[in-house]
């Protein structure tokens, strides 16, 4: 019998559904990288590693005592194991983006044996953000797995429950400290939805678009180390994985709508954002949002339309305190948008809309980068992407939508009030860092019902704070509404769909 609370699911010609995974949340970068050192040094010759990133540092140690993501992935690539990558070409990092770093990754994996393109095939002013890791095994299908999420192969991801940062730091607001506190999140898949992320992979790989169509002298820099335009093709893909579990995933994606076009999305894709508005229309209890930033008006809109229709739904989002670069031109343009989605939320729930930021048991805020979303306890996210219009509608994002099988048998049993029943991944996911969070046990019953849950935030419990951004005056209103429209949180829909509204 199917289980109809696959309705919260896009249909399936929009995007794949695919049954019988085992869904496993990574809370930490710690967490991750253990994980996926444990993975990666277990292949061997004729296994397979595919991988997307925004930003790689080749120098970034997994674990205190290594290895580093380069001698991880170019040590695989020796033993015989296929690896290939694509980073994003990013920007040089006089602008705090990356470039040389990816760039850095890229020569040490090709010259190990692997294959790593510098990937630019983007809207002017948009960036790969991708963050995905899979590894396929030629003898052993029932190992496959694949992750997806919010955290990159890069300084500044290495922390666990403790937030005392990562040692190898990259540039952040003073205020976040010498090693800034990171909160972060990861799925790891086993079973055949592990193809379905592959896919991603498979078809920027196969893009026939030049890597370095658009710019001249970055073809120069790029046939200087030696990278390709095009990339080798891929092998005969492997078998399916067999079934592993409970768990329906969904793989939702964005793609913005760019010349030359995507040739699987030629008009961009936006299932991301369209995923979201499904999810929101059926919630009746709770949202349960952690994310890097909330901005735009658009985006709240849709969280705001519900919070209109149901009078009981609780929303509870979790951001940084403070933006990673908050200066005198970076900052009003930044906490503009957040103000902005705030206000439209709070406007239409009132005190139902709980807005926090975290800190470190010495008070050092906590810098918020998970993009994990639970709603009534049924559907679950966990990505790349975050809830503004950039990342729904401009830059590429990938992001897992997941429903378990398995009701929760704890009070109260159906908070949603439609006989669909809390599902037990979402309801331990939300608890687990709920229990963080507000520093209580995970099995605290007041954790269970939504509004308890909101009266335990708003009262300040453990590391949790109200959140309440630095306000933009009048006069940088006047400037920084454009360069926040422009270049914070462009619109990459197509410009019909920006006349006509919605995703």
């Amino acid at each position: 019998m199917t289980d109809p609370a696959t309705d919260w699911l896009l249909p399936a010609a929009e995007r794949p559904r695919t049954a019988g995974n085992q869904v496993t949340p990574l809370v930490h970068g710690a967490t991750y990288f253990r994980r996926l050192r444990e993975v990666v040094e277990q292949t061997d010759t004729g296994d397979r590693i595919y991988f997307t990133d925004w930003r790689g540092d080749p120098d970034e140690r997994l674990t205190d005592t290594g290895p580093t993501v380069a001698e991880l992935l170019c040590a695989a690539a020796g033993r015989g194991v296929e690896v290939r990558g694509l980073l994003w070409r990013s920007h040089s990092d006089k602008t705090s983006f990356s470039a040389q770093e990816n760039e850095q990754l890229g020569v040490q994996l090709n010259e190990a044996g692997g294959e790593a393109l510098l990937d630019q095939r983007v809207r002017r002013g948009g960036s790969h953000h991708q963050k995905l890791v899979v590894v396929r095994h030629r003898d052993r299908p029932s190992e496959d797995v694949a992750f997806v999420g919010g955290i990159d192969l890069c300084h500044g991801r290495r922390d666990d429950e403790r937030h005392l940062g990562d040692p190898q730091q990259q540039p952040m607001d003073k205020r976040y400290g010498r090693q800034a506190p990171w909160h972060d999140a990861m799925v790891e898949i086993h079973g055949p939805g592990v193809c379905d992320v592959l896919e991603t992979f498979v078809e920027r790989w196969n893009d026939p678009t030049p890597l370095d169509h658009r710019n001249p002298y970055r073809r120069l820099l790029q046939k200087a180390a030696r990278m390709p335009r095009h990339p080798e093709p891929l092998p005969t893909p492997f078998d399916a994985p067999p079934d592993s579990g409970p768990h329906t995933i969904q793989v939702l994606r964005t793609y913005c709508a760019k010349r030359p076009p995507f040739p699987f999305a030629p008009g961009g894709e936006r299932t991301i954002a369209r995923a979201y508005e499904r999810a929101f229309a059926q919630a009746r209890s709770l949202v349960y949002v952690e994310d890097q930033y909330l901005w735009s008006e658009l985006v709240a809109g849709a969280l705001a339309k519900a919070l209109r229709r149901e009078p009981r739904l609780q929303v509870v989002v979790v951001v940084p305190r403070f933006p990673d670069q908050d200066g005198a031109v970076s900052g009003p343009p930044n906490r503009l948008g957040q103000l902005r989605a705030i206000a439209a939320l709070r406007a239409a729930g009132g005190d139902r809309v709980g807005v926090y930021d975290l800190v470190n048991d010495v008070g050092t805020p906590i810098y918020v980068h998970a993009k994990v979303c639970v709603v009534d306890d049924i559907w679950m996210t966990c990505g790349s992407d975050n809830f503004n219009r950039r990342s729904w509608t401009h830059d590429s994002e990938i992001t897992c939508a997941v429903l378990d099988a398995t009701r929760d048998e704890r009070a109260p049993t159906d908070p949603g009030g439609r006989g669909l029943g809390a599902r037990v991944l979402p309801r331990e996911l939300r608890l687990t860092l709920w229990s963080e969070h507000l520093g209580v046990p995970a099995d605290d019953p007041r954790l269970l019902d939504p509004a308890d849950g909101q009266a335990l935030w708003r009262s300040g419990a453990g590391r949790a704070r109200p959140h309440e951004p630095a306000p933009v005056s009048a006069l940088q209103r006047g400037w920084a509404d454009p360069l926040y429209r422009l270049a914070y949180d462009p619109d990459g829909r197509p410009l019909v769909r920006r006349i006509r509204g919605g995703f």
